[in-house]
């Protein structure tokens, strides 16, 4: 036989990989024979390597090392079948071993317990193939064995499979003994049932540590009912080994000391996908209540689904209480039901005001932690794995696909993949200076005199404002002038005027209210008033756009697609505080000039935030010191510490969202993650699927794109407003870039958007430009999922309006007076 170099056979047992076994010198391994040339062609074998390769798998979180498969290969005979395969386990690098007879073959199985073992089953005379198929399923552990069987090409109809199933073999193999057709079925075959067994093995190891873990863990079906609880679970509840398997979790009995709606808060949760963390009294069997800390997580199977959830219980005793902190945490999660709602991921203390390193003991703990995460990853971007599939399809292409290939790799490899490409300057120096502007991060053209942007004024808070220490106590003239603070054509600046300027603290007031934001945040009225007031504070009056008016225009956007059916839908009530808090500081102590400017002027705050995205990290991180350095004005006080992390990351992704820079990507993200999954839905008939539609709205990432895709409408809707609105806010923003331009050119920096000369600027085009490359594709967007037709209409008639300037070659706001 051809793999001499590599296989030895006999009657009793066959050793593999070049090395002979113990066996392999007894009296009855004189007969073996040995081919020297390949079996079916009659080339020459390199012989088999002895060298042991172990191939990494992935299995969630583990990485697995996988030795070398192991084959055992049962014919009675020598043919071009056993051969074939003979070859192909050489050629893969597998250890294989050949067996003759049904006893030879079950030793063998016994002693080395086989990934792979595949059966002569086409000649009955020489041995029963099924009869050995039970005999290996009959030894210990060969579940984990794929055994094949391989059969005589049908002469007329297909017989069934299931004599071999019930047989205990795992699929079928018609006779083919073409060397490639054998290699390609043993691939085939350890990249499929056999890795699915290795994995399976490895799961033993998951359950032993389960097994012998010191929390209680419970694991339940999608339908809540109960699959396994480890012995640390019956032991603290005080029930009996299997006890509780196969019973429904409402058959278990319920401690009275909860609170009445707790349960239904943790269903409502952890049936959205959620995570849900907080304590919890249980009753244990003989009738006593338990206090645990309970990590409740949701387990997505088959079909995207919810398949099972896994419960980890910590009974809350004097051991693990290490501080008052942690004391007063776990009681707070037991009398507010909205404190735990929502699990931190990191379990370490936070107090809302401050933010302190951890002990030594922790950090390195933590720090060992993550190494060893680090270490074990798979890390392949998601692009990766398309430009491999690319380089692989360019191998088999002609010549003119596989240039056409090049350049979609060389596409593929920037860094801009979302950004639209414009042609030359001189085709549109609107746009260009806009994108210019808007999309980068300063020109780095400095000459040495750089011009330094000082932070150092101090952020204010005001001490005797007249604001009124309620609704109720509003002045009817600014009452009446909120009256319709619910449309969307509501005039901003009719507000701006009745409140000398501070529109922000009377409108978030009135919005906030509606929304219950200070029931949300457990807060008094009074100090969401000190809050907005110093909020407003911090806004630079003389702005002649980034302003308090701005913030407060911003906010009455937000609370409009708030109230949209399809927005209510995809977020949850802590989605909508965090969105109204993120429109109100999104620009709080906005210099009035650009993110570029900073950077070209070598500003403290473009040093701090190292030239990335300066502004919108200085608005968030300015808004929490200002929020949280002053029990009067701190509307987090009062909200656990979980819930507080998840709404401070909600505020601060937002707000980072309005930076211009990744404009293109998050309107992309929306369109491909959101949209065009809900339009294949109405298209397949599909819009009355609420759970399929449900899935998307809800799906944690896209709930977050939704919150991004809302602030970024929302702050930069003013091409969207009324006509009269739309005017008075482009002769805002011109007027700040002028100034912009007017102090670049005083300061010898570079001029950003030179085309923002209040001597040559076209207002006009300068709308259009932008109306043209920031909003209408946003917009489209925006419609296509919330539905907002006025929005569009009034896009229209001022997109028309600008158009119409521009065609009489005005430059100015309004057209000159008849």
């Amino acid at each position: 036989m051809g793999c001499a170099s590599s296989i030895h056979i006999s009657d009793r047992v066959v050793y593999h990989s070049g090395k002979e076994s113990e066996d392999s010198h007894s009296p009855q391994q004189t007969n073996t024979t040995q081919h020297q040339g390949n079996p079916v062609s009659g080339l020459p074998l390199k012989p088999l390597s002895c060298k042991t390769t172990l191939t990494e798998v992935q299995f969630g979180p583990m990485k697995l090392f996988k030795d070398p498969l192991q084959v055992l290969l049962v014919f009675a005979k020598e043919d071009g079948q056993s051969n074939g395969f003979c070859w192909a386990c050489e050629k893969a690098n597998y250890r294989c071993s050949m067996a003759r007879t049904p006893e030879s073959a079950l030793e063998c199985f016994t002693e080395k317990l086989h990934d792979l073992v595949i059966i002569d089953h086409r000649h009955s005379r020489h041995f029963d193939a099924e009869a050995l198929c039970r005999s290996m399923r009959a030894v210990s552990s060969s579940e984990n064995t794929v055994i094949v069987a391989v059969v005589k090409r049908p002469d007329r109809e297909e017989a069934s499979v299931m004599p071999l199933i019930n047989a205990g073999f795992n699929r079928r193999y018609v006779e083919n003994a073409n060397m490639m057709a054998c290699y390609n079925e043993l691939l085939q075959l350890e990249h499929g049932e056999v890795l699915a067994q290795f994995k399976l093995r490895a799961g033993n190891a998951i359950f032993t540590a389960l097994e012998q873990s010191q929390e209680a863990i419970e694991i339940t079906s999608e339908d809540q009912v109960i699959q396994y609880v480890n012995p640390a679970y019956e032991s603290i509840m005080g029930y009996q080994q299997g006890e509780l398997i196969g019973k429904e979790i409402i058959e278990v009995p319920k401690s009275e000391k909860n609170k009445p709606d707790l349960l239904e808060t943790i269903n409502s949760c952890i049936r959205k996908g959620k995570e849900w963390q907080g304590v919890y009294y249980a009753k244990k069997k003989n009738g006593d209540s338990i206090q645990q800390n309970v990590n409740i997580t949701p387990v997505i199977g088959q079909g995207g689904k919810i398949r099972h959830y896994v419960s980890i219980n910590r009974p809350l005793n004097d051991n693990n209480k290490t501080d008052k902190s942690s004391e007063r945490v776990q009681a707070e999660s037991q009398t507010d039901i909205q404190s735990s709602k929502h699990k931190d991921r990191r379990k370490g203390s936070l107090d809302v005001r401050s933010t302190t390193s951890r002990g030594s003991d922790g950090s390195s703990q933590r720090r060992h932690s993550s190494m060893a995460r680090i270490h074990s990853m798979t890390i392949e971007a998601p692009i990766t794995k398309v430009i491999n599939i690319i380089n692989a399809a360019q191998e088999s292409s002609s010549m003119p696909v596989a240039e056409a290939l090049d350049r979609v790799l060389e596409i593929l490899r920037t860094t801009e993949l979302y950004s639209p490409q414009l042609g030359t300057k001189d085709e549109d120096p609107h746009t260009n200076d806009l994108v210019g502007g808007l999309m980068t991060d300063g020109l780095r053209r400095l000459s040495g005199n750089e011009y330094i942007f000082s932070t150092k004024q101090p952020h204010h808070i005001p001490s005797h404002l007249a604001t009124p220490l309620s609704l109720n106590d509003i002045p009817p003239r600014i009452a009446q002038t909120m009256e319709s603070e619910d449309s969307w054509d509501f005039d901003i600046f009719n507000l701006e005027a009745a409140t000398m300027k501070r529109p922000l603290t009377f409108l978030g007031l009135k919005i906030f209210s509606r929304f219950g934001v200070c029931e949300y945040l457990n807060c008094p009225e009074a100090t969401l008033r000190s809050w907005l007031q110093v909020i407003e504070a911090n806004y630079h009056a003389s702005n002649s756009y980034h302003n308090s008016s701005h913030a407060a225009d911003v906010l009455h956007a937000t609370a409009y697609f708030l109230c949209k059916e399809r927005v209510k839908q995809s977020l949850d009530p802590i989605d909508e505080v965090a969105a109204l808090i993120a429109a109100t500081v999104h620009d709080v102590d906005h210099p009035g000039r650009t993110n570029s400017f900073l950077c070209n002027a070598g500003s403290e705050l473009a040093i701090l935030y190292n030239d990335t995205a300066v502004l919108e990290s200085h608005h968030a991180a300015l808004a929490f010191q200002i929020t949280t350095r002053d029990d009067k004005c701190n509307i987090f006080k009062n909200i656990e510490r979980n819930e507080y992390r998840q709404l401070r990351q909600a505020i601060i992704d937002m707000v980072l969202a309005t930076e211009m820079t990744k404009h293109f990507e998050h309107v992309n993200k929306f369109v491909n993650s959101i949209n065009k999954p809900l339009a294949a839905l109405e298209e397949n008939g599909g819009n009355n699927d609420d759970e399929s539609v449900k899935s998307i709205l809800t799906s944690p990432e896209n709930r977050i794109l939704v919150k991004r895709m809302l602030i970024k409408c929302a702050d930069i809707s003013n091409p969207c407003r009324p006509l009269e609105l739309c005017i008075e806010w482009a002769g805002r923003i011109s007027e700040e870039y002028f100034a912009q331009t007017d102090e670049e050119k005083r300061q010898g920096l570079p001029v950003v958007m030179p085309v923002f000369d209040r001597n040559t600027c076209s207002i006009p085009k300068s709308q259009i430009s932008f109306i043209d490359y920031f909003i209408t594709d946003m917009f489209d967007a925006w419609d296509a999922f919330a539905d907002f037709p006025n929005l569009m209409q009034h896009l229209d008639n001022n997109f028309k309006y600008w158009k119409g300037l521009d065609e009489r070659k005005l430059h100015s706001l309004r057209p000159p007076p008849e």
